[in-house]
């Protein structure tokens, strides 16, 4: 004679063996945001202004006032922003305003590596700022001869400063500065 099971012992089997059928939950590791950017190709930039360099072909340029540049990265929501002064015996004024116009960023700056540029063959001389930490720009520069020609450049992100996240755009657009500033010649 066969014994009756009871209904809750076939339940209670059931659910276990319903449940112990599912994969093994596992927490997920950690990822990161991937950005990649495309190799950066470069182009001459010349116009009616007294100097000319080299700039990435997938930025868009636009001239502002007294050969004024903005040259913007519409995929990576950033423009860096080139001004022209002459030089009349005003460089120091010229120099001490471009520094202070970097270390005004040193109350959110991690800190501020300098780095000095010079080329006796082109006559351009100046300074590139890398700027760590939450600041408004991550990067800038100076560049002149000393004593026509006066140029500064700051990159700014249409974006909350939060270095971690645009550390990959602003990698990117420091090495374009860079390759700026180090072809520029005067006219």
């Amino acid at each position: 004679m066969l014994k009756k099971i009871p209904v809750f012992a076939v339940l209670l089997v059931s659910a276990i063996s319903f449940m112990s059928c599912k994969d093994e939950i596992l927490p997920k590791p950690k990822s990161y945001l991937r950005l990649d950017y495309p190799e950066a190709k470069y182009v001459n930039f010349e116009n009616e202004c007294p100097f000319v360099f080299e700039m990435n072909e997938d930025a868009v340029i636009k001239k502002d006032k007294d050969c004024g540049l903005s040259i913007t990265y519409p995929k990576m929501k950033a423009t860096i922003f080139l001004t022209y002064q002459p030089v009349n015996k005003n460089i120091n004024n010229l120099l001490r305003e471009a520094q202070t116009l970097t270390y005004k960023h040193v109350i959110k700056a991690d800190d501020i590596l300098e780095q000095p540029y010079l080329n006796a063959d082109k006559k351009v001389y100046g300074m590139f700022y890398q700027v760590n930490g939450n600041a408004a720009t991550n990067s800038q520069f100076y560049a002149t001869d000393s004593t026509r020609h006066f140029v500064t450049g700051s990159v700014y992100f249409y974006a909350k400063p939060n270095f971690d996240s645009i550390m990959p755009a602003a990698s990117y657009i420091k090495n374009d500065m860079q390759r700026l500033m180090e072809t520029m010649k005067w006219k």
